[in-house]
């Protein structure tokens, strides 16, 4: 294979595969809450799982590293799925929503400086700044009556910061205890803590309700075999060839990617003002990956 397979367009079929997850998201809504379907999810990726340890002889970790698993997958998967998917139903448009989580590298970087006790450059804290500065002024238009006639409550919103909180938490905590674990051990407790924390939402709060419809089959499977299983399993290969550097420098592309794919597929539009706020907070993020945080000195 020729060195551009390696280095571009396994991580760029990676990083499309994570941004249709707000698409699959927004196709399923209509037919299933969102903790139900995110229920259904977790436990029919499982399955295939639950195949690949057995085919792989995966290593398990033992109590003390499941642990640290188990709250990984409660901050990655729970919260961060959780609140993508609710925020999604209750009308914010995907886009807005993959901008919003897309600031994961900002909130990563200043957790780690306080957690990990990393440095941050000068360019990554112009980037910090681009990237809140970006998104406020998508929100300017977003949350009051803007060219697309939108109006999102407080809740909606609160629901996309849960979602960047979770991811941004779990990721810094899983570089903090989860290094060394076999991938696949890994993944399928974090989806198990995962689905018992979507089940609890479940039949607490919703009627688990769901309309067999073929768009609600075809978007449940993408996002089992499509992002859950595919993506992962990219992921891995990615990691083995040690290209997981290109990943991360791609990873900026989610957002404007999104907001591409829900314009085709949903009419969702941006005016004038969020599309420069979009443009200004994707550059903040890709000032902040594209160099990253180096160790402080002792």
């Amino acid at each position: 294979m020729p060195p551009l397979f390696y280095s571009f367009f396994v991580p760029a079929l990676f990083v499309w595969l994570w941004s249709t997850g707000f698409i699959g998201a927004k196709f399923g809504l209509p037919y299933a809450e969102p903790f139900t379907i995110l229920l259904m999810r977790m436990l029919l990726t499982l399955i295939p799982l639950a195949v690949l340890a057995v085919v792989m002889k995966t290593r398990w970790p033992g109590w003390r590293g499941a642990g640290h698993l188990v709250v990984t997958g409660l901050l990655v998967q729970g919260a961060y799925l959780g609140g993508v998917f609710y925020s999604i139903d209750q009308g914010m448009p995907s886009g807005l929503v993959s901008l919003i989580v897309g600031l994961q590298p900002l909130v990563t970087a200043l957790a780690a400086v306080l957690v990990l006790r990393e440095s941050v450059t000068t360019r990554q804290w112009l980037g910090l700044v681009m990237g809140l500065v970006g998104v406020a002024l998508v929100l300017l238009e977003k949350l009051g009556e803007g060219q697309s006639g939108l109006s999102l409550p407080p809740i909606t919103l609160l629901w996309a910061v849960l979602a960047l909180i979770g991811i941004s938490l779990g990721t810094v905590y899983q570089k903090r205890f989860g290094t060394g674990v076999d991938l696949i051990a890994g993944t399928m407790i974090q989806y198990l803590a995962a689905a018992a924390f979507f089940a609890l939402g479940a039949f607490l709060l919703e009627t688990r309700e769901v309309q067999w419809t073929l768009q609600f089959t075809l978007a449940l499977g993408w996002l089992v075999f499509g992002l859950s299983i595919s993506a992962i399993l990219i992921l891995m290969w990615l990691i083995r060839r040690g290209a997981a550097s290109q990943v991360a420098s791609l990873f900026y592309l989610v957002p404007p990617v999104t907001a591409l794919e829900a314009f085709i597929l949903f009419d969702e539009r941006l005016g004038v003002l969020a599309m420069a706020g979009g443009v200004v907070a994707v550059t903040g993020v890709a000032l902040v990956v594209m160099q990253g945080p180096r160790p402080a000195k002792t």
